[in-house]
């Protein structure tokens, strides 16, 4: 570690950084968001079950997005990091298509590996999943050992 990432670690409670990524809306490059995911929420701290837990569900929220895109188009990414917790936007171009279905397995993964979940389609042709983990709130959860 250099002195000035030992530096900037020592303050990432007080960071808020916003990381855009905008991709072809193809599977084939899923492994560039599950990448920058994982790099990211270590960034934060967050312990390897966590960025395992967010790489999972990343990928799972693009993959059901994908199936709605419309093809030729980008999907695009954002993330916000904010002291001990990440928020993920992904977010693809669709014609027409309803919200993700809430009853799905897909949708009880994702539930299960982040804190919240939120489907958004605030246009007829848009659609986004957004995802939020706070680093140790499992842990906070269960309470003491």
């Amino acid at each position: 570690m250099t002195e000035e990432t030992e530096t900037r670690a020592e303050g990432v409670a007080g960071i808020r950084d916003v990381v855009s990524i905008r991709l072809p809306a193809a599977s084939a490059y899923l492994s560039v968001l599950r990448t920058a995911t994982a790099g990211l929420a270590a960034r934060l701290d967050f312990t390897l079950d966590e960025i395992e837990d967010l790489r999972i569900a990343v990928d799972e929220a693009c993959a059901m997005l994908l199936s709605e895109a419309v093809p030729g188009t980008d999907l695009t990414a954002e993330f916000e990091l904010t002291g001990q917790e990440m928020q993920v936007r992904v977010e693809v171009t669709t014609v027409g298509s309803s919200a993700p279905k809430r009853d799905d397995f897909a949708w009880m993964v994702l539930t299960a590996l982040a804190d919240d979940v939120d489907a958004v389609t605030g246009s007829p042709d848009r659609m986004a999943i957004v995802l939020r983990k706070r680093r140790g709130a499992a842990q906070n959860a269960a309470g003491p050992a």
